[in-house]
């Protein structure tokens, strides 16, 4: 973990995915033109996406700082438990109507991985601290231990990472037909790591974790303005938002000031799942538009409300995935969720669980 961590150079191209197939892989040439053929890598003049097709509208990521698996399964029933609950059901209902006289299946269930929602334990490597968690999350890379006093005064980011790709990269390049702008609220450490990563960037003070509502009020004032100008399919705006990330931290420091297990506690969970549900429910409305929300923590929190280390408690977060219901049958045979084989007592066998660093490819 004290080992000196080397940021590269190199920054991603949209027109680059044919040869690292072939030149950095070795693969033959053939098998990447049976990709562009299949529709798994895009081409064409003006292109429907950067490396693959684009296959939304929007991208929404929601962090909520410290949300350990357990706040997402047991404490947001309006937001995630209700779209769980919505799975299940379509399971029980599928299998009611797939049972023979016998009581025995005709066939195999289908396959839930490409569902509409889903939830995961998102597993953080250490150091499990706010700044180095978003590096991970944004660049894939992996923050060490010895560039943690970084997040008591700030870095900003010098390698490649999503955030940066979305200001960098043409618009026709993926899939845009006019420019698509990024839209922030919370945290102030993004704008730390991003300075010009964001069009319009609304950043709150992090640093005083007595202060349970500043950053969460700020969040609220300005999502429905963010969510307002978020694409959409039937309709063009100069202003329209292609990617809006939305940082809560009130869950974060009610765990360092009074413990997980409390009113307060409560309170801000309970808060989270409002906003969350309002957000989600306004999403699935437009369905002529394809919207996709990654809901996740960080990191957890350990019983005393602390993190930073690498316990159970601090790397098991949660991660929702749900998109829109203008989305419709989005999976094609070349998508799905590759698990890692880390995962808690809680996951085994019901829920799965994905690396962080995952998101970045994912993207």
């Amino acid at each position: 973990f004290f080992l000196a961590k080397r940021s590269l150079s190199q920054t991603s191209k949209c027109d680059e995915a044919p040869v690292l197939l072939t030149e950095t892989l070795g693969l033959d040439p053939h098998f990447s033109q049976q990709l562009v053929e299949r529709g798994v890598l895009s081409s064409g003049s003006p292109r429907r996406g950067c490396w693959m097709d684009r296959k939304v509208e929007s991208l929404v990521i929601w962090v909520v700082d410290a949300l350990r698996f357990d706040f997402a399964l047991y404490n947001l029933p309006k937001s995630i438990g209700r779209r769980l609950d919505e799975i299940q059901q379509q399971q029980t209902l599928w299998k009611n109507q797939h049972n023979n006289n016998h009581g025995e299946q005709q066939q195999s269930l289908p396959d839930w991985t490409n569902r509409s929602s889903r939830l995961l334990q998102f597993v953080a490597d250490p150091p499990t601290v706010t700044m180095q968690r978003l590096k991970a999350l944004t660049t894939g890379g992996l923050p060490t231990f010895a560039d943690i006093s970084a997040n008591l005064g700030g870095a900003s980011v010098d390698e490649d990472s999503w955030v940066q790709m979305l200001r960098r990269l043409p618009y026709q390049d993926r899939g845009l037909t006019v420019p698509a702008q990024a839209g922030f609220v919370g945290d102030d450490t993004w704008v730390d790591l991003y300075p010009q990563g964001f069009t319009d960037a609304f950043p709150y003070p992090s640093f005083n974790t007595r202060d349970l509502n500043t950053v969460d009020g700020g969040c609220e004032k300005h999502i429905p303005d963010l969510v307002d100008r978020l694409r959409q399919k039937s309709q063009r705006r100069q202003d329209e938002l292609e990617l809006m990330v939305v940082h809560f931290l009130g869950v974060d420091h009610v765990g360092h000031t009074y413990g997980p297990h409390n009113k307060h506690m409560d309170d801000k969970l309970r808060q989270m799942d409002q906003d969350l549900a309002l957000i989600l429910d306004t999403l699935d409305d437009a369905i002529d538009s394809c919207h996709t929300t990654l809901i996740f923590g960080d990191h957890g929190m350990t019983e005393d409300g602390n993190h930073g280390g690498g316990t159970e408690e601090e790397i098991a977060a949660a991660l929702f995935v749900h998109v829109s219901k203008g989305c419709g049958a989005l999976h094609e045979e070349h998508d799905g969720i590759m698990e890692t084989q880390r995962q808690s007592e809680l996951v085994h066998s019901v829920f799965g669980a994905i690396y962080q660093i995952d998101l970045v490819p994912t993207i």
